[in-house]
């Protein structure tokens, strides 16, 4: 049960019994919250004040009504009209203590919402197939995913999706890189300079995760691909002649490493999309006729970029779209001066097979360095769509990795970067996870290699995980009442059993405060979903695990708080139930977040 959803049903029917002629659609804007001081209640609604006016009413006199409403029903305990037509709640304890059986019954399922009509399309990471995943890459990919996984958690059907920029000039600049390797896999006795000097636009990437690509080109080539003077010696061929199989190759070789160096991260996305297929396939010319058919296509002469001296600007009609019909701030060339088109063109054939497949939503999640292209593509979408699917973008900072107190350099097959592989292996998939979550993602963030391994207070990660050690700690030391070693497969057996425990001699503040952040997780699912924000799942797990290690330490102080106690098996089995409900809402974020929940500290 989401006890909030529950009291907004029952403010919503208070106010129909109070106010019989309003149409229900009057309703529509109660909500039920928690209030920012946590003195006042429990919750707090806005009832009076959002139906006040339809209702012809002074908000203060109907919060009054209403509060008395609430009053006469059986889980509040308290109902107060307070400011300007607020009404504040107080909810009876044992009803707050009836939530621990739903939640143990409903084990780490508990805060799946009901679902929801349409399909949801995450779109996240999309790297260049240009080289290793780096740690840019990792906080858009960690996002994304628990993104993903928030909405399913929520009730939506979702589809994670990689699109795969293989069309452009990047990748072309990738194949000549990666024929470079390959000649000097044959044995070339050309320079690297000198090489780099015959190809157009320079030798842009030289890293030496190329290498085995080169390597695995003349495996599988032989020396098909190259020329060979009459001295024997392997030099260039023309690119006519190789350039695309090494592009197609590379890309595929590239592909499946960031396949791999997801994996490891925890990430598996359902559907990798092929700009390049997409484009040979004609979806760009479907979406330019199905612009113009509309009237969004047109020849013109845009005005020159701000900052750009006339003389930096070559003026040229081209093919443009009425971007600014939809929102942006200039309308957007489609084609380039070669016939071919533009990023974005190829952006928007990409959203136009989106809409074929029939989503209903749309979300990604890009760097804040594409800040400035979230318009435009929100405009393509909405033309393509008549406005009926709407475009969600979720901007993510950089993250700095610092050891020591110092920026940190640790890949060595990159050099300037720190891989998304080198990460993970410096610290764990679960740590790095977690830890990018524990900001909002368009907050620049600090990733502190020593902080992340730190057992301590400061480090979320182990704060968290902790209380979830405790969780079972404590389930173990009650084996002989529960009937089972507490393991993760024998969790959810223990919990539902101890969904039937009596609850009575849960009084405590504390037990009571714990059990009232454990029966807010539907909400914040529900919340964090609709905003479009995974990290508001690390601050409530945060903040449960505080929850819980303060009644731990309370135990210490006062032994009739202690979770065990032999001369008293009713309350036993009443705080082991707490215990285990704990445990189960723990289990259910750390899915959320695609982090595995550990058992035992060692």
């Amino acid at each position: 049960m989401d006890i909030f959803a529950h009291l907004r049903a029952r403010c919503v029917e208070a106010l129909a019994a109070l106010l019989p002629d309003l149409p229900a659609e009057s309703f529509a804007r109660v909500t039920v919250e928690p209030p920012r001081d946590a003195s006042h209640g429990d919750m707090a609604t806005n009832a009076a004040m959002v139906v006040a006016k339809a209702a012809k009413l002074p908000p203060p006199k109907l919060a009054a009504d209403l509060a008395a409403r609430l009053r006469a029903l059986p889980e509040v305990q308290e109902a107060a009209p307070a400011g300007p037509g607020f009404v504040n709640i107080r909810l009876k304890d044992e009803f707050v203590r009836a939530q621990l059986a739903t939640i143990l019954r409903a084990g780490e399922a508990y805060g799946t919402g009901a679902a929801k009509p349409g399909t949801v399309n995450v779109e996240y990471v999309s790297a260049n197939p240009t080289g290793p995943m780096h740690v840019g890459h990792c906080r858009g990919a960690v996002v994304g995913d628990a993104l993903a996984n928030l909405l399913a958690k929520a009730g939506h059907a979702v589809t994670k999706e990689y699109y795969i920029n293989d069309a452009g000039a990047q990748v072309q600049a990738l194949a000549w890189a990666a024929y470079w390797r390959y000649l000097q896999a044959l044995g070339t006795t050309m320079t690297e300079e000198e090489y780099a000097q015959l190809v157009p636009g320079g030798l842009q990437y030289r890293g030496e995760y190329l290498v085995p690509v080169g390597e695995a080109l003349k495996r599988h080539h032989g020396d098909a691909l190259a020329e060979k003077n009459g001295l024997h010696v392997y030099g260039l061929a023309g690119p006519d002649r190789w350039l695309r199989t090494v592009r197609e190759f590379t890309v595929a070789a590239m592909m499946d490493e960031i396949r791999d160096d997801l994996a490891a991260l925890g990430v598996r996305q359902d559907v990798f999309i092929s700009e390049a297929e997409r484009v040979a396939a004609g979806d760009l010319d479907r979406a330019e006729k199905l612009l113009s058919d509309k009237g969004l296509i047109y020849r013109g002469v845009l005005e020159p970029p701000k900052g750009k001296l006339p003389d930096d600007w070559e003026e040229r009609e081209q093919t443009l779209f009425r971007a600014t019909q939809f929102g942006d701030d200039t309308d957007r060339p489609l084609r380039k001066s070669d016939g071919s088109g533009t990023y974005f063109a190829n952006d928007i054939a990409n959203h136009l097979h989106k809409l074929d497949r029939g989503f209903s939503e749309l979300i990604h999640v890009w760097g804040a360095d594409h800040g400035g292209y979230v318009k435009r593509m929100k405009a393509a979408v909405a033309a393509l769509s008549d406005n009926q699917v709407p475009l969600d973008v979720v901007l993510t900072q950089i993250v700095h990795v610092i050891k020591d107190g110092a920026p940190y350099r640790m890949s060595k097959r990159a050099g300037t970067y720190v891989t998304l592989r080198d990460l993970i292996e410096a610290v764990g998939k679960d740590a790095v996870r977690f830890t990018m979550l524990t900001r909002k993602s368009d907050a620049q963030m600090e990733f502190d290699l020593d902080l992340v391994v730190q057992q301590s207070r400061d480090n979320p990660v182990f704060y968290v995980q902790y209380a979830h050690a405790r969780c079972f700690s404590v389930l173990r030391g009650a084996e002989a009442l529960l009937g089972a070693a507490a393991t993760g497969e024998s969790f959810a057996r223990i919990a539902a059993d101890l969904a039937a425990a009596p609850l009575e001699a849960l009084d405590d503040p504390a037990e009571l405060a714990l059990i009232r952040r454990l029966a807010a997780w539907p909400r914040v699912v529900e919340a964090a979903a609709a905003a479009r924000e995974p990290h508001r799942i690390a601050f409530f797990l945060n903040d449960l695990a505080g929850d819980f290690h303060l009644l731990w330490n309370k135990g210490r102080e006062d032994a009739t708080l202690r979770f065990i106690q032999e001369d008293d098996p009713a309350g036993t089995r009443a705080r082991l139930a707490l215990v285990a409900a704990t445990a189960a809402v723990l289990r259910s974020g750390f899915g959320v977040m695609g982090v595995a929940p550990v058992e035992e500290l060692r």
